[in-house]
């Protein structure tokens, strides 16, 4: 109930419940209600997690349990990083440093020629240096990382994989969270054969705990709507190209 989101929530149904009781025009309050009501619904785990769910339901169902062959390469896409210019020090994000703890763990299983990292981000440092730096102290050797640093999106990131490793038969493990896994499937088959999903961690999760919190507004459920919604509107835009 300490939750800042859900804070606000309360505050805005009680501003309503004012401004009903002292106006006589009702349907003053309509803009206030109908805003209230996309707030709420927002911010709640079941809409989080129906959203997410469309988004990763493939790999959920049709995960790749292991490989039975050796892969040519793994690259993974990086997501951001955060800088603090007072350490002198560039972190992956969240899930930046999921993405490249599970690319290296599926290298130490099954083996590849080359890992990639690929992705600019916005600091000085570019994502992929900053995976790559990570997977070197997890283990990989430096001989096999390979650094894509300028590419932006996850089309870009597609075509500089392809410009390192120039082989399109070369098979692949992509390495991504599964809620980016589909569109970044499509985009890497345009220039490789032999494409395998390696998702790298879920935002959906099934339904737990008690059933009055998960209908309650808090921020942690807007924010995996916001990066759902964000996702969705992207597969559009990548299917119009």
């Amino acid at each position: 109930m300490l939750d800042p989101f859900f804070i606000i929530f309360i505050l805005v149904f009680f501003s309503l419940v004012v401004f009903l009781v002292n106006h006589k025009k009702k349907s003053d309050a309509l803009i206030i209600l109908l805003c209230l009501i996309f707030v709420y619904g927002m911010g709640i785990a079941p809409m989080s997690d129906y959203l997410c769910y469309y988004l990763e339901k493939d790999y959920i169902h049709e995960r790749v349990a292991g490989l039975k062959n050796n892969l040519d390469a793994i690259v993974v896409l990086g997501h951001g990083t955060t800088e603090i210019k007072s350490m002198k020090e560039t972190f992956n994000s969240d899930y930046g440093a999921l993405r490249t703890v599970h690319a290296v763990t599926v290298y130490n299983k099954n083996g590849a020629r080359y890992f990639v990292c690929v992705g600019k981000g916005r600091g000085e440092v570019s994502e992929a240096q900053a995976m790559a730096k990570l997977a070197e102290t997890l283990g990989v050797p430096k001989d096999k990382i390979k650094i894509g640093p300028k590419s932006t999106n996850t089309s870009e990131n597609a075509v500089e994989a392809k410009k390192i490793l120039g082989d399109r038969r070369m098979k692949i493990g992509l390495v991504t969270s599964a809620f980016h896994m589909k569109r970044s499937e499509k985009e890497f088959k345009k220039h490789f054969d032999n494409v395998v999903p390696l998702p790298a961690h879920y935002l959906y999760a099934s339904p737990t705990g008690n059933v009055i919190v998960r209908l309650m507004p808090r921020s942690v459920e807007l924010y995996k709507t916001s990066v759902a919604l964000k996702e969705i509107i992207a597969r559009l835009f990548y299917n119009l190209k």
